[in-house]
């Protein structure tokens, strides 16, 4: 099937259009940032809320072990709000995942210590992440659902890079403050009191979000299978293990390539920068961030390219440039500050492939359950990709140094595997996404 192929004539992208995107990719970045600023202060929570005497490197699997509790808990969150989105409506799930977001987010920033009240820290921390998990798994594929049926189809994928970008941006933001803290404050305030700070930034960003959010409307797609009687009246996620399967397969396949990219490359390398390669929190903190800027252009460029070569040939020529540029940046980061930056930057605008993976996603399911098939496959992978990387590369580098680097070499042949097979069999897997799937709906 061909990417640029439409059922009736495609619109222009109007201002109505930009306001939705607009207003989604902020508010997905106001929780992106919520979930992912953990990770840039994981050696301070780690010390915090752990035994004093635990060595580092069990402090360090164990913190990346409670980050990971956030991945896993992500499918049943991720379900249940997909199974109302598909019922009941996408907006309803946006303003309640985003709620839960900031209030467990402001949760953490009140957190006792381990000093305080010993065990119950760890396991207090643990069930806010574990909140923000649930809260996650709404977010993301209820965001790109939602984006896919505001727009012409030709512009699908430009408008889940541009929504990308938004979470890509809640990550750079997330880095941005935690930089802006370790800079500010001396490292005892920041084990003292300071490392607070970003959470409860987080809580109110994420209130800004849920009022920003009423300013949207229900996706034209729903609001006609609303009308038309036309929802389904079973279980939606029965209907997607029952009739697509292949598009779970995929779409699970292209979320190992995105949850690897990610979150190795961005949300641990500011660890790795510090404990593998000898800078300073600091200065791992602002490559961190530098690379994310090129990584919010980077997502964007794949949205858009992606709509006019093609899943296939996208995915074979990106997967080749993004294992090049992360072997590349892992094998010569150490060498100087600058060099680091300006491999950074390159690996940054590779990862942008992942911008390009939910096109496919929202293209391998129908209206009626697209939420829950798109949640089903993501959150499913992402619990167990997302968040058994960083204990598995976090253990594997006591036996290798650049297994981090190989990992994600394997990712890159993965997505180039995955291209080769849209190319060949796409048409099996992706369908008709945008508004012009309103004149099917009212045809039926």
């Amino acid at each position: 099937m061909s990417p640029t192929t439409t059922p009736v004539p495609a619109r222009a992208l109007n201002a109505q259009d930009y306001r939705t995107l607009g207003l989604s990719a902020l508010g997905g970045a106001l929780e992106f940032y919520d979930f992912i600023i953990f990770v840039f202060f994981a050696t301070v929570i780690g010390h915090l809320f752990f035994p004093p005497d635990m060595p580092d490197w069990l402090v360090m699997i164990q913190t990346f072990g409670i980050f990971a509790a956030g991945y896993l808990v992500r499918p049943i969150g991720g379900i249940i709000l997909a199974h109302y989105g598909d019922r009941y409506g996408r907006k309803r799930v946006f303003a309640f995942s985003i709620l839960l977001m900031a209030l467990s987010t402001l949760g953490m920033a009140l957190m006792p210590t381990y000093a305080t009240i010993g065990v119950a820290a760890p396991i207090l921390l643990i069930v806010l992440r574990m909140l923000q998990g649930a809260a996650i798994g709404g977010e993301v594929p209820g965001a790109w659902t939602f984006v896919s049926e505001h727009v012409p189809f030709r512009y699908v994928g430009l408008a889940c890079g541009l929504l990308t970008s938004g979470l890509s941006f809640g990550i750079m933001l997330g880095s941005l403050i935690a930089f802006a803290i370790n800079t500010i404050f001396t490292p005892e305030d920041v084990s003292g009191y300071a490392w607070r700070i970003p959470f409860l930034i987080g809580g109110i960003f994420g209130l800004i979000a849920v009022y920003l959010r009423r300013w949207l409307e229900e996706t034209p797609i729903f609001t006609q299978m609303k009308n038309s009687k036309s929802l389904s009246d079973k279980l939606p996620l029965s209907l997607v293990l029952k009739n697509h399967m292949r598009g779970v397969v995929v779409s699970a396949l292209l979320t190992w390539v995105l949850s690897a990219a990610i979150v190795v490359t961005t949300l641990m390398t500011a660890t790795f920068l510090q404990k593998l390669y000898g800078y300073t929190p600091t200065q791992a903190l602002a490559g961190t961030s530098f690379g994310t800027l090129f990584l919010i252009f980077g997502v964007i460029i794949a949205g858009a390219l992606i709509d006019r070569i093609g899943s296939g040939i996208f995915f074979m020529g990106a997967s080749i440039f993004f294992g090049v540029a992360t072997f590349t940046f892992y094998s010569y980061a150490g060498t100087s500050l600058s060099t680091m930056f300006a491999l950074y930057a390159v690996m940054g605008l590779s990862v942008g492939m992942a911008g390009a993976v939910p096109y496919v996603m929202v293209r391998a399911f129908p209206a009626s359950v697209r939420f829950s098939g798109l949640s089903f496959a993501y959150n499913v992978s992402y619990a167990v990709f997302g968040g058994l990387t960083p204990i598995a590369v976090s253990t594997a580098l006591a036996i290798n140094p650049m297994a981090h680097a190989w990992y994600l070499v394997f990712i890159a042949g993965l997505a180039f595997f995955i291209g080769l097979y849209l190319h060949l069999r796409g048409s099996a897997v992706e369908s008709h996404v945008g508004v012009e799937e309103l004149a099917t709906l009212k045809a039926r």
